[in-house]
């Protein structure tokens, strides 16, 4: 599972920087620049969470199993929240209305928040005490 948590993170780097590089040389002519800093926004959190699933991959002290459900919420929780984001910045490019789908923005924060707490509570309760 530790491969796979580190090879994730580290798509979700790579595909931040191009979609960083797509936002800031591609999209600026193409889009207004609040739907730009929103699509920032959403390149931002995606990397966040790249270093998180790289950190929870290397950890040896965070349990197998918190690493596990730690690595769903975080990969459904970009997928919702950065990707919807995304398709909410570049809306006016589409034919898809994306608005009909902004429900899930705040669905994959919750994940993600969930995936931190439970990192949080894991280290908490497992980190040697001698530290």
């Amino acid at each position: 599972m530790n491969k796979t948590i580190l090879i994730t993170g580290g798509v979700f780097g790579v595909l931040s920087i191009i979609l960083g590089a797509f936002g800031a040389h591609g999209l600026k002519a193409l889009i207004s620049a609040e739907s730009l800093q929103t699509f920032e926004t959403g390149v931002r959190y995606q990397m966040y969470h790249a270093f998180l699933l790289l950190f929870i991959g290397a950890a040896s002290f965070v349990s197998e199993k918190t690493k596990k459900i730690a690595y769903y919420l975080t990969v459904i929780g970009v997928l919702f929240f950065s990707g919807s984001i995304y398709g909410l910045a570049t809306n006016s490019l589409s034919t898809f209305n994306f608005k009909s789908i902004g429900f899930i923005t705040p669905i994959g924060g919750l994940f993600l928040i969930v995936a931190w707490i439970l990192i949080i509570m894991d280290i908490i309760k497992n980190y040697p005490k001698n530290d």
